[in-house]
């Protein structure tokens, strides 16, 4: 019989005592895959010679039920918010239903700059692009005015495709008046091959159009799952394939008071609390002298 061949050791180092001791966790919200911290880096620091001047970042954030648009700066003890719109708030302006899709981001991306600029004074002095909504737009700073709101878009996690809707709610941003570094390449509309922008494209998915377009062509050829499929318009007696006409009509609105009213809130009468009173010094020490007399009394 021939001679076994002995076995190869493997080359790989094998993790000792001392590499335990040294390993160090990622952040809690790396470690949840929460946040991107190599793109946050690249937002939130600012240069030293800008002597503590904020660096603000436009975020757009997604549920499956709303959209989030907030305009935040970063400091030592934690992001402060100084503005922010959700897609929630829209059926007030009159979209009552489709929350989540291309047109309503927008809507709530223009709705989060009007509101900034409103509170800080510049709401006339930078209208934005009210006009021709499907072209791209960079706003102009106005001679012996104050400079247009610089912020940068935080996408998050989100993948940053072609048509993406994170882009709708920049694009609503940038027409309502705020000055964020961006170009018209991931726009709904752009052409990759003719690497250009088709603005009527842009401003019917802005508009809606093509939810009213696939709503009116599923009416015709499949009513059951149209009724099904719509439900949520139909039961907030919205029209989805007159969406187009009703996104004037929001946008306007929009732009004609942007502004956040507070609800008073009272506490309820009947509050229930398990939790017994905290007695003042004068009720403890009237508590203690009736104890004290009660017990000289039973004596």
């Amino acid at each position: 019989m021939g001679k076994r061949k002995a076995k190869k050791r493997s080359q790989s180092t094998l993790k000792t005592t001392s590499y335990f001791k040294r390993f160090q966790v990622k952040f809690a919200r790396r470690r949840a895959g929460k946040t991107d911290y190599y793109a946050r880096q690249r937002l939130t620091l600012q240069d030293k010679n800008k002597y503590n001047s904020k660096k603000y970042r436009f975020s757009v954030r997604f549920t499956n039920r709303d959209v989030i648009c907030q305009v935040i700066y970063a400091t030592i003890q934690g992001d402060v918010t100084i503005c922010s719109a959700y897609s929630h708030e829209l059926p007030k302006f009159g979209m009552k239903a489709g929350l989540t899709n291309y047109a309503a981001t927008y809507a709530t991306g223009l709705l989060c700059a009007r509101r900034l600029l409103t509170k800080y004074g510049l709401e006339e002095t930078y209208e934005g692009n009210t006009e021709h909504i499907g072209e791209d737009y960079h706003v102009e700073a106005a001679d012996d005015e104050r400079r247009p709101f610089k912020c940068f878009l935080d996408t998050g996690l989100v993948r940053t495709s072609t048509g993406a809707r994170v882009f709708a709610a920049l694009k609503g941003a940038v027409d309502g008046g705020l000055d964020i570094p961006h170009n018209d390449k991931r726009y709904a509309g752009y052409d990759l091959q003719d690497k250009s922008l088709d603005p009527e494209t842009l401003e019917r998915y802005i508009k809606g159009g093509v939810v009213a377009e696939y709503a009116e062509e599923m009416e015709e050829e499949e009513p059951e799952k149209y009724q099904e499929h719509f439900r949520a318009y139909l039961a907030a007696d919205f029209d989805p394939t007159g969406l187009e006409e009703a996104m004037e009509g929001v946008l306007e609105a929009i732009r004609e008071d942007p502004v956040h009213v507070k609800k008073a809130r009272s506490k309820p009468a009947d509050a229930k609390s398990w939790l017994p009173k905290r007695l003042t010094y004068d009720e403890r020490k009237a508590a203690l002298k009736a104890k004290l007399e009660k017990i000289v009394a039973d004596a």
